[in-house]
């Protein structure tokens, strides 16, 4: 079920993503060659507090999940394109990408009811391949186009097609097992966004309606689409070993558009 959020509810979201984006920025600017994801855990961490929030990913277990996630950030290098924990830490080298993937409840405390936003970035570490350069650029590119289809009457395949059509173009690929979703009152909602359009009905093409708070994420890859699991229980992995790249904001639709609440 898609929960329409009020405009006071949007609101509060988009106070909490503001502060959100700020805190990403923050984190963005630290990464560079020889620090590690456990500086950039610890920063979110004390970041986030300090905001008068609670990371959202700490802790976080789905009903398909057997344990907690352990980090309020996802820090995934390289070929992993999602879900790789920030502890243990790991120090970013020159030529690296990172994909910074972090979520919050704002405001959290006894008697505050707090609603979630999520963002990611993928982050350039010194100097990086061409390929490297690309690819992020194009993924972040996906993002924008994505979020220009976003208004009432549009529907998920006109993100998808954005996406997809932008990926396609520059000869990458985008990941199908893995997709965007509705977000505000839990971490996950419905509708789930795939990021490329589908005619089969394995997505309800769901019109855009205002109240809608959707997060939209395009993970692009390289090489291949396929993915794949790691022993860990959380990261995902290029299966070809190509590299990959994330971005994300959430986006409220409006009675005219949409708005970026992470902005």
């Amino acid at each position: 079920m898609i929960i329409i959020k009020t405009a006071k509810e949007v609101e509060v979201m988009r106070r909490g993503g503001k502060i959100l984006a700020g805190i990403l920025s923050e984190i963005a600017k630290m990464a560079g060659p020889g620090v590690t994801t456990g500086d950039l855990e610890e920063a979110a961490c004390r970041l986030i507090k300090k905001s008068g929030g609670r990371p959202s990913f700490k802790g976080y277990k789905s009903m398909l999940e057997t344990k907690a996630f352990p980090t309020a950030l996802c820090t995934s290098i390289n070929e992993e394109v999602v879900h790789a924990p920030a502890l243990p830490a790991r120090p970013l080298q020159n030529g690296d990408i990172v994909g910074i993937d972090v979520g919050m409840e704002y405001p959290y405390g006894r008697d505050l009811r707090g609603y979630y936003t999520d963002m990611a970035v993928t982050v350039a570490i010194g100097r990086v391949s061409r390929i490297a350069k690309e690819l992020t650029n194009v993924t972040r590119k996906s993002l924008i186009l994505a979020i220009k289809r976003i208004k009432p009457g549009n529907t998920l395949n006109d993100i998808g097609l954005a996406v997809e059509q932008c990926a396609k173009t520059a000869g990458f690929s985008v990941v199908r097992d893995l997709v965007g979703h509705g977000v505000g009152t839990a971490v996950h909602e419905d509708p789930q966004i795939p990021n490329y359009p589908t005619y089969d009905r394995s997505f309800e093409n769901i019109v855009f309606k205002p109240g809608m708070v959707l997060a939209i994420e395009p993970m692009i890859n390289a090489g291949a689409h396929r993915i794949k699991g790691l022993s860990d229980g959380f990261t995902i992995v290029t299966a070809d070993g190509s590299l990959s790249a994330h971005f994300e904001h959430t986006v409220a639709v409006t009675e005219k558009g949409c708005q970026i609440l992470t902005k």
